[in-house]
């Protein structure tokens, strides 16, 4: 982003709303307002004898600029997106993040009539190609030096204590709608559209398709012996059980996970337009608060997550979420809770106790099973 405002007014004004509402004067004798017009709030005003003035809050506010010198005014302007050039930027977010949050992005836009570039991580760019004329999606960074109208961060902000990159604390209202918050959209689940991979059903036989694999002990499921109970119970009810992680192990130090044993192993580094072909033609999907869930639902494959890490709002409502609260849970979504990034045996309660993730280790096999029970016969009672 240039460190020059990319809009052009009278007199030598240079104004835009990349990351904010940008204003700056040339020298001499002016007095500048910013409001937001939503809340009809006075943000800013004072006199100026020139330089940049930028507002604290970052995210999408409907600012106003008024632009007065001797009392008399130079330039009056009502920040309004419509066939203007708009930033997205949110290429530092998880394969969850992005799904969460491109429906969002595409309600924004169906809003505000904007042409917008949104800067996505490399491996999500195919899942979301050929939206539509007003979205491109692309993981070219040297689109971020373009003279954009307004710029959006749509991120995780840890530590903002005061509000200023996201207006409420994302612990509180769930990954999910934390994107509406950001780019100012009423907050409710929005599932985007995405790209599905050719082929229609791979396999003749009825399969569930399952994602034992996360980016943090934390979010797995911690029972030793959940995984190795329920493949059976699967096969049982005669299911083929396809795993879909991207890898077979994973882990850190002494701690490591392996797919279960017993199931079809489709691991591998496959597209994602690949998993969602095998997720829309699989009778359910079963799967941790990570991408894979993320990705089964904008597949509209019904869902069984299992967590006790974080709460059931942090994610997409699924009527079959398994969480156990008998037992400690939702310190993800704990405000008093600091989540370190880095420390993958993350348990901020009970780390080296007997208690530590407990969450998901008292999550029985049986209490699964009964989910999948209640799944199937909502199908039935719907088919």
């Amino acid at each position: 982003m240039d460190s020059m405002p990319s809009q052009i007014g009278p007199e030598g004004i240079r104004y835009d709303f990349q990351d904010g509402c940008r204003v700056s004067l040339p020298e001499g004798q002016w007095h500048l307002e910013i409001k937001d017009l939503l809340t009809q709030t006075v943000l800013f005003s004072d006199n100026s004898t020139g330089g940049l003035v930028t507002s604290t809050k970052r995210y999408f506010i409907p600012f106003s600029i008024k632009v007065s010198r001797a009392g008399r005014v130079i330039f009056n302007h009502i920040m309004n997106l419509r066939d203007q050039e708009v930033l997205i930027d949110m290429h530092l977010g998880g394969i969850g993040d992005h799904i969460a949050w491109m429906g969002h992005v595409e309600a924004f836009v169906e809003r505000h009539g904007c042409n917008l570039t949104c800067i996505v991580r490399t491996d999500i760019v195919e899942l979301f190609r050929e939206k539509s004329d007003l979205i491109t999606i692309t993981d070219n960074h040297e689109l971020f030096s373009h003279q954009y109208y307004a710029r959006y961060k749509v991120l995780i902000f840890f530590n903002d204590n005061d509000r200023n990159f996201q207006p409420t604390d994302y612990r509180q209202v769930g990954l999910g709608v934390m994107a509406a918050y950001i780019l100012g959209l009423p907050p409710q689940d929005r599932r985007p559209t995405i790209r599905i991979a050719e082929g229609g059903r791979p396999i003749p036989e009825e399969y569930v398709c399952i994602g034992t694999q996360a980016s943090g002990h934390n979010k797995y499921w911690n029972n030793p012996t959940g995984w190795l109970n329920l493949i059976p119970f699967l096969k049982k009810l005669g299911y083929r059980v396809i795993c879909i992680d991207r890898d077979r192990v994973t882990g850190s130090n002494t701690i490591w996970h392996h797919i279960p044993h017993g199931v079809e192993d489709m691991t591998g580094q496959i597209p994602l337009t690949e998993r969602a072909r095998w997720l829309t033609h699989a009778a359910f999907f079963i799967g941790l608060s990570s991408g894979l869930s993320w990705v089964a639902w904008a597949a509209e494959c019904p869902v069984i997550l299992i967590s006790g890490f974080t709460e059931p709002y942090n994610e997409f409502a699924t009527p079959y979420r398994v969480i156990n609260r008998n037992v400690c849970n939702g310190c993800s979504n704990d405000v008093t809770l600091e989540f370190e990034r880095s420390n993958y045996m993350w348990c901020p309660r009970h780390a080296d106790t007997e208690r530590d993730f407990e969450c998901t280790k008292m999550i029985s096999s049986r209490h699964v099973e009964q989910t999948i029970e209640q799944l199937i016969a909502d199908q039935q009672d719907y088919a």
